[in-house]
């Protein structure tokens, strides 16, 4: 299954050639997305302007988002994801087409979409042997998740979706590789927000009070001794602490109240809903020590992300023909919700490097791949959309 055959070989090379006549439109296009990006739950503006960029007419998909079809109209199809929104993030690249707001995509998104507009217009001068959907997905960067609306849609069955591949640019993988394989690729991912409450007072009479502060404190230090109690150490597992609020600005005043926020990662969601209940009582026994009460509440979540066995064979050995070198697996315990997908079809995702051994990282008010990766990207989409072919094939 992980063989290129002649008739795919010719495809590639016949997308790849008309691909080569999109790109410096896209790259332009990548430039005005950057220019003026949406935040999550805002992107209509960037769908519309996606969506004209194809020429193609999309139906409205999770509120902001948009799906449309090309190729074969019937039978099965292999679905291509462009995330639309942009972070809440001031940019500090200094470019001429930097943000024109106080938002930025600092997370690559602006490439994604621009190859994906090259990749579905070079596609529609061939003829396909499956259906290609490009779906414009919102809400990557915030929950409610786009992904899990357009799970739940009936979206895919509709529109007859049998794979779905999503690539990624990555600072940690070198420019012009590309970087898969099959199995567990990101974290199952959560949030807990922790309360602690007691009785406030006067810094000058803590008898009369409850220690709220040292309360939180104690709660905080002790996160990680949860989860190396709980968790099988060969097995990845993750309690990373982002906010903790206890109290005014006041120095003489004993708070009684402090909140603790933070995201719970994970190799499963059997995995995190363990941790959450040894957490649940680690704080509510914590608080009880010092005369409080306290409680946790968990928020689930993307489901972790598996790259299907099938899909990341083929798409290994059509990738070179593409001219993507291979990188290493890459795997970690980021979150994206492109796992979502994979609990309804097979699915791939797969990271273009775009690093150069000092890019910033994702999120960084300085992130900003160069023109050449909406070019390895798009070839990424392709190999995807190759690598899904070939499974469809086996069938």
């Amino acid at each position: 299954m992980g063989e290129t055959t002649p008739t795919y070989d010719k495809l590639a090379q016949r997308w790849i050639a008309a691909l080569d006549q999109e790109l410096p439109a896209a790259v332009e296009l990548r430039k005005e997305l950057h220019a003026n990006p949406r935040v999550s739950g805002e992107e209509q503006d960037t769908t519309d302007a996606v969506a004209s960029a194809m020429e193609l007419d999309f139906k409205s998909l999770a509120t902001t988002g948009g799906i449309s079809r090309i190729g074969p109209q019937t039978g099965p199809s292999i679905a291509l994801r462009g995330e639309l929104d942009a972070l809440p993030v001031e940019e500090a690249t200094g470019v001429g087409w930097a943000s024109s707001n106080t938002a930025m995509h600092a997370c690559g998104h602006d490439v994604h979409l621009a190859a994906l507009v090259a990749v579905v217009r070079a596609a529609k001068r061939l003829e396909l042997p499956y259906g290609l959907v490009p779906f414009l997905q919102p809400r990557e960067e915030t929950y409610p998740s786009g992904a899990l609306d357009i799970k739940d849609s009936g979206a895919f069955a509709t529109y007859g979706v049998a794979h779905a591949i999503g690539a990624h640019v990555h600072p940690d993988v070198p420019l012009g590789a590309v970087a898969s394989g099959e199995g567990f690729i990101n974290a199952a991912a959560g949030e807990f927000i922790i309360t602690v409450d007691g009785q406030g007072g006067h810094g000058a009479y803590p008898h009369k009070a409850n220690d709220v502060a040292v309360c939180v404190a104690h709660v905080v230090s002790g996160l990680s001794e949860i989860v190396r109690r709980t968790s099988n150490p060969m097995v990845p597992a993750l309690i990373s602490v982002g906010s903790v609020q206890v109290g005014s600005s006041a120095a003489n005043v004993l708070a009684g109240k402090g909140t603790i926020k933070t995201t719970v990662r994970t190799s499963s969601s059997a995995a995190a809903q363990e941790i959450a209940t040894a957490v649940q009582g680690f704080v509510e026994h914590t608080a009880q020590a010092y005369g409080c009460t306290g409680d946790l509440e968990y928020l689930p979540g993307e489901p972790a992300l598996i790259n299907d066995e099938h899909l990341a064979a083929n798409f290994a050995a059509v990738q070179g023909t593409l001219g993507l070198e291979t990188g290493e697996p890459m795997r970690s315990l980021g979150a994206d919700d492109f796992s979502f997908y994979g609990e309804l079809v097979p699915s791939l995702m797969c990271f273009v490097g775009v690093g150069n051994g000092a890019t910033p990282s994702l999120h960084d008010a300085q992130f900003l791949p160069p023109d050449s990766a909406v070019g390895y990207t798009a070839k990424a989409l392709i190999a995807g959309y190759l690598a899904a072919a070939r499974a469809l094939d086996v069938k």
